[in-house]
């Protein structure tokens, strides 16, 4: 299956544009636009669960704690990339794109990855 993405509201909305204008036919849910401001981590995981996405976040605190929550539960969840503030955005872009072009979802399957690749 190809990899899709949910964008939690506290991603910098510069990383959507720019995989949408590299890539048109990426797969990437905003939550902003979605009319998701204000959902609860714990709603947006289930949310990305039922729709098979990698949530894509800045969130490392509680975003982290509520997926390991629902591993513990024993609850899938399709993958959580956690995007430091002061990343470079081109690099997070070159990174998620690479995710999208070069794998399947299911090698991130209950993963918590860290974003850009070095």
């Amino acid at each position: 299956m190809t990899v899709r993405f949910l964008a939690d509201e506290d991603l910098d909305s510069g990383i959507i544009e720019g995989l949408r204008s590299l890539e048109p036919a990426i797969d990437i849910l905003d939550a902003k636009e979605a009319g998701l401001r204000g959902t609860k981590d714990p709603v947006i995981l289930e949310l990305a669960a039922q729709q098979e996405r990698i949530v894509i976040s800045h969130d490392r605190r509680t975003m982290t704690r509520y997926f390991r929550e629902r591993l513990a539960a024993g609850k899938s969840n399709p993958g959580l990339f956690i995007v430091p503030q002061r990343s470079a955005i081109g690099d997070v872009i070159e990174s998620l794109l690479l995710v999208w072009a070069a794998s399947q979802a299911a090698e991130w399957h209950d993963a918590i990855m860290y974003l850009p690749f070095r």
